[in-house]
């Protein structure tokens, strides 16, 4: 088999205003289950002879809860995955482990001093010629290819609906105050539904999974400008010392994947990345599931707490290979959007006054 190799740097920070680092980060070798420990530089893989996991959980709880649910997250995937292939789709072997990993989560939850936590789910399966991308919640994955940028997970977030109803721009949702609320997590139900892709790769693909203490810290172009004119530990380093210098705010965790080899074709100019990703699986609201999860800032003060009950409404998509370009609804529409998402609002700060969100 023609060689595909990919190279790999982690690298996770407590930022500057947090006692403790809930962020946590697993790269492992999917034949054997081993995890890769980065104590500096990047490691290679060889693609053509084993898959890769590269996978990022953001936990939530505070008291050291957040942290015992992004690293059970993360355990109980890499072992899931590890596992035997078996005659399944693959796609069916990664929602069978996100599940598990969830009822894991959820369970360890039940007991005093733990109840409650939760955690984000971004990760990258990478096999061969192809990668499978999995999100739950708002962290994130990037794909930098033929010098552009591309966000190829969709946050699962109040702010995200309300960008894709029409209701609030893409630079209105980077500063708004509720851009912490995030629809679904892992453990905070006894069921959860990750958004999954499949993304055929090109040679010289440059992969960022990242938690929003980075990504909230630094626009698309310096990420672009970070990926593509650096190696993946400078990439990392960088990152993160730039979010320090800019506060440090939140935990910031970087992974950073450049893909090469003559087993994979250039990208053409005009391919898009659009055309390489297949969504085999949308998130949509459970029926009966958590509510709206408050993460990673503070609630605001709060004036009232009267609410109407929640609406019925279709959710966005749950993978974008590029950023949605979204145009506002026709006038006669607007209205009806403007009351949707402020009524999803309304339950959200009924649910803060009455406690029952979280704080990353």
């Amino acid at each position: 088999m023609a060689e595909v190799t990919m190279a790999v740097a982690a690298r996770s920070d407590v930022g500057r205003a947090r006692t403790m680092n809930e962020d946590a980060f697993s790269v492992a070798d999917l034949e054997t289950g081993a995890e890769v420990q980065f104590d500096s530089g990047a490691h290679a893989f060889d693609l053509s002879e084993r898959g890769v996991l590269l996978a990022l959980s953001d936990g939530m709880g505070g008291h050291s809860a957040g942290e015992v649910a992004s690293a059970l997250v993360l355990e109980s995937l890499r072992l899931a995955m590890a596992a035997p292939q078996g005659d399944g789709a693959i796609e069916h072997k990664i929602e069978a482990a996100v599940r598990g990993a969830n009822t894991k989560v959820h369970e360890a939850a039940q007991t005093d001093g733990k109840r409650g936590m939760g955690a984000t789910l971004t990760a990258l399966a990478v096999h061969a010629r192809e990668a499978y991308i999995v999100e739950v919640g708002d962290s994130r994955a990037y794909l930098l290819r033929n010098g552009r940028l591309r966000q190829i997970t969709r946050d699962q977030s109040l702010v995200q609906f309300m960008v894709d109803s029409g209701v609030m721009t893409p630079e209105d949702a980077r500063t708004s105050n509720r851009k912490n609320v995030i629809l679904q997590a892992m453990g905070l139900g006894d069921d959860v539904r990750a958004a999954i892709g499949r993304l055929s790769l090109r040679r010289r693909d440059r992969f960022l999974v990242c938690s929003d203490g980075i990504s909230n810290s630094m626009s698309d172009d310096e990420l672009r400008s970070l990926l593509a004119d650096h190696d993946p530990e400078t990439a990392c380093t960088k990152m993160i010392d730039l979010a320090n210098e800019r506060g440090g705010k939140d935990n910031l965790t970087a992974i950073v994947a450049h893909v090469a080899g003559l087993g994979l074709d250039l990208p053409a100019q005009s391919e898009s990345v659009t055309s390489t990703i297949e969504v085999l699986q949308e998130y949509q609201p459970l029926p009966g599931g958590p509510p709206a999860v408050a993460a990673p800032r503070p609630a605001p003060k709060l004036e009232a707490a009267v609410a109407p009950p929640a609406p019925v409404v279709a959710e966005p998509a749950a993978m974008a290979a590029e950023p949605a370009v979204v145009e506002p609804p026709a006038p006669a529409h607007l209205a009806r959007w403007a009351i949707v998402a402020a009524a999803i609002v309304a339950v959200t700060v009924a649910a803060w006054v009455a406690g029952g969100l979280l704080h990353k």
